[in-house]
């Protein structure tokens, strides 16, 4: 049996510790264990111990109120969810409590025990995941502390080696400029991280809560969007912490080449139809191989991934109702691979940086995304030994061309 997960309810009003102990009391198959503290000093003090995986704060606490608690709370450092109990449903409130750092908020008198179970489950995983991009955070953070530590290294060395003025400060410009980009690249990780992040789990907090709301067979179709809404957000959740390891994969060097033998059109059309699933409505992909030439020898999970990225971009980035066009080509001497868009293209002042880790054009803000795929895209390739190159106009379309070297023996 997994471990009791320890609730601490502050509440001023004896009788509504009552109330909630006997509707988690009613939570089918509960694990769970109820403290009480009435007293806004004391329920500091108990937070500080750090004894409980989440609280539940009542709104009017005598000469204090639940948001200054919560507040208090999380300045001290206190990483446990909290979820805002109140008397009266009131939007301002609920907005203030979201903004300070509470998980939820129930209103007293409505609360049922699968909503409150719900709550309380969707609250700590929450706080699990904000646990674990804080933890890449820390990581990126020691990243930092070692490039210092190497810059200071390489002063030393240059000061041994008797270098010349010029070199030497040269060699610290790179270093520092590397720790530079090291900087920037842990606050874009941390800024984009925890907007993209919150979204979704906040879809995931809000559907759940409302699926419980609809009880009568009518209700169905409200159920069913709630749950289409989870599922969505789950899948753009997954593709979130997918691209974050792949990153960290490469960055480690634990990504490798490892080429074998198959047929090239045979792969493409089974990605072809695995990605025509997840297209837009209307979308189509073409998919043509060019040639009668069709083995070739490449690391095929590399291959499937870029080709993954790229299909899926096509179809981000383009309307409804258009095409993706999708070819490959084997030359005497190299592999070609193209996929064209008919979507709305990338400007020319974006260009530059189109591959760079967290870069997003400034006409794709309103679309989600990391920032991420087409620079994994781009470190696959190289690590395969290939190149990516890319054609693109405004509004028109953009396309991608990848080239892999071929040895025809093979």
């Amino acid at each position: 049996m997994p471990d009791k997960i320890k609730i601490l309810l502050v509440d001023d009003d004896e009788d509504d510790y009552i109330i909630t102990r006997d509707i988690i009391d009613d939570i089918p198959a509960r694990n769970y264990r109820i403290d009480w503290t009435p007293s806004f000093s004391e329920a500091l003090e108990l937070i500080a111990q750090r004894r409980h995986d989440i609280y539940l704060v009542d709104y009017r606490l005598g000469a204090h109120d639940g948001l200054e608690l919560i507040t208090r709370a999380l300045e001290t450092g206190c990483t446990a969810p909290f979820i805002l109990l109140t008397g009266q449903s009131d939007r301002e409130t609920d907005e203030k409590a979201m903004r300070l750092g509470a998980s939820d908020y129930l209103v007293k008198g409505t609360i049922s025990p699968n909503e409150l179970e719900r709550s309380i489950r969707y609250s700590i995983e929450h706080a699990k995941s904000l646990e674990e991009i804080q933890k890449l955070n820390t990581e990126l953070e020691q990243r930092v502390e070692d490039r210092t530590h190497e810059l200071a290294e390489a002063i030393k060395k240059l000061e041994k080696s008797n270098r010349s003025l010029q070199e030497a400060q040269r060699e610290i410009r790179k270093a520092l400029q590397k720790e530079k980009e090291l900087h920037e690249l842990k606050s874009r990780f941390v800024t984009i991280a925890s907007h993209e992040f919150r979204t979704p789990l906040s879809t995931v907090l809000s559907s759940a809560s409302l699926i419980g709301k609809y009880k009568t067979t009518e209700d169905d179709d409200k159920r069913q969007k709630h749950v289409d809404r989870i599922k969505s957000a789950v899948s753009n959740l997954t593709s979130i912490l997918n691209d974050f390891l792949s990153i960290s994969r490469i960055e480690e060097g634990k990504i490798y080449n490892v080429p074998t033998s198959f047929n090239l059109e045979v792969f493409c059309l089974e990605v072809t139809d695995e990605m025509q699933g997840f297209v837009k409505q209307g979308q189509q992909i073409q998919y043509q191989h060019f040639g009668s030439q069709k083995t070739i020898n490449l690391d095929k999970q590399l291959l499937k991934n870029i080709l993954l990225n790229l299909l899926s971009n096509a179809s981000k980035y383009s309307a409804e109702g258009k095409t993706i066009f999708f070819t490959t080509e084997i030359a005497e001497n190299k592999i070609q691979i193209k996929v064209k868009d008919e979507g709305i293209g990338i400007p020319d002042a974006d260009k530059a940086h189109l591959f760079d880790p967290f870069f997003r054009a400034q006409n794709v803000t309103n679309i989600q995304g990391t920032g991420l795929g087409l620079n994994i895209v781009k470190r696959y390739v190289d690590i395969m030994g290939g190149t990516l190159s890319y054609e693109s106009e405004l509004d028109q379309g953009t396309t991608f061309i990848i080239n892999f070297p071929h040895a025809p023996n093979l």
